[in-house]
């Protein structure tokens, strides 16, 4: 018997952080368990998210999530992920069961954050999920510019931070 199959568990993700100054919107996936665990969005500490957020928007490093979060809305930049829930062992992308995917309410967060107009995707999975079960059941958007960014994620070591930052640096823009 595999073991993935019998740890699989029901996961859920978190509500979206965005103001009405929100004018870009970075989507993951779906939370991983250090994240789940924690409450927080990108909270496994091998993870670059913050680290590259801290640099981009001048934070101080070690800043509390509240700090961290509150200044990336400041910025003009909302933070969710493409699925509301699944069912997935462990906390990579590739653990999600496919037949279980439920999807965030995108309709809604448009038609309340209105100004958003760049979408950028935390890796190459947040992408494919968007573009292949979100878009096609929204409105055409010409005026909306898509963005994938290198995964932050620790399981993408073959980019180097360095590298990773360089490219995130287009949300600052």
């Amino acid at each position: 018997m595999n073991p993935k199959t019998v740890s699989k568990i029901h996961i859920q993700s978190f509500p979206p952080i965005a103001t009405d100054l929100s004018h870009t919107l970075i989507l993951g996936t779906m939370p991983g368990q250090a994240s789940l665990k924690a409450g927080q969005y990108y909270a496994h500490p091998r993870n670059a998210f913050w680290k590259i957020m801290v640099e981009i928007l001048g934070i101080q490093s070690g800043e509390p999530y509240e700090t961290r979060t509150a200044a990336m809305a400041m910025a003009g930049i909302a933070l969710w992920d493409v699925l509301q829930s699944c069912v997935r062992a462990g906390s990579l992308d590739s653990d999600i069961d496919n037949n279980t995917i439920v999807l965030n309410d995108f309709s809604w967060f448009f038609n309340c954050h209105p100004h958003i107009r760049r979408i950028c995707f935390n890796g190459t999975r947040a992408e494919y999920l968007y573009r292949r079960h979100v878009q096609p059941m929204l409105p055409a958007s010409p005026d909306r510019e898509y963005i994938r960014l290198p995964s932050t994620s620790p399981a993408n070591a073959a980019i180097p931070i360095e590298e990773k930052s360089r490219a995130w640096k287009i949300i600052a823009s």
